[in-house]
């Protein structure tokens, strides 16, 4: 490890560890270097490499517990998109990469889901029940929390934990398209829904994501 120079001395040693982190393939709970043994590999002061670990200990990369030290923790992805949600570049996004990105995360999932789908018949079960409250939601703001949920859904059933934390993206698409949906189209919307539901049942994936694809892309149209 070397020498760090200023400024941004906590940031640039946030970093180092990590580095150390991957460079040594290190896995949750194996051991790291003191806070002491650290500042005097980075040549900084140790309330750097506090400051650096207090912000990866937030994140879960680190840990760090009384009378054992610092060790390598479970990055907690449901926190760092919670809170990823509101940065800016997010929320001002351009809205054609929201919905590119929608497409992109969703489609790709499709093959899991129906495989999955097979195996357990809850996965179906769930999916028709958010169908029925599609169907009994008398709001714009009940809709789109089921739409939310569908879609959440869609990415849980996928069984690929690492992608499901990203389905907050879901919440700050909806957040930026909320008025794009009008009453008018719930009923086409649902049906879409409904249509993606039962080819998946059908193992049918292409014509599954030939409709998942328009179904997202046409907020493009109302761009």
């Amino acid at each position: 490890m070397r020498a760090l120079q200023r400024p941004k001395v906590r940031d640039h040693a946030a970093e180092e560890i990590k580095q150390y982190i991957i460079g040594r393939h290190l896995a949750p709970g194996d051991r790291l270097p003191t806070e002491q043994q650290l500042a005097e590999s980075f040549g900084i002061s140790r309330l750097s490499v506090r400051e650096a670990t207090k912000s990866l200990e937030f994140l879960g990369i680190v840990e760090s517990k009384t009378g054992v030290g610092l060790t390598v923790g479970r990055i907690d992805m449901g926190r760092v998109t919670k809170h990823l949600g509101f940065h800016p570049g997010l929320l001002d996004a351009d809205p054609v990469q929201l919905i590119d990105s929608r497409v992109i995360l969703e489609v790709g999932v499709l093959p899991h889901v129906a495989r999955r789908m097979k195996k357990d018949k809850s996965i179906e079960k769930r999916f028709r029940d958010l169908i029925d409250r599609f169907r009994s939601a008398q709001d714009v703001k009940t809709w789109i929390a089921v739409d939310v949920e569908f879609h959440q859904s869609l990415l849980e059933a996928s069984g690929l934990e690492p992608l499901v934390a990203f389905g907050d993206l879901l919440r700050i698409f909806f957040q930026r398209f909320r008025e794009s949906v009008k009453k008018t189209e719930w009923k086409a919307s649902t049906d879409s829904h409904l249509k993606i539901v039962n080819l998946l049942k059908e193992g049918d994936i292409s014509s599954a994501t030939t409709e998942l694809r328009r179904h997202i892309e046409s907020h493009k149209e109302r761009i």
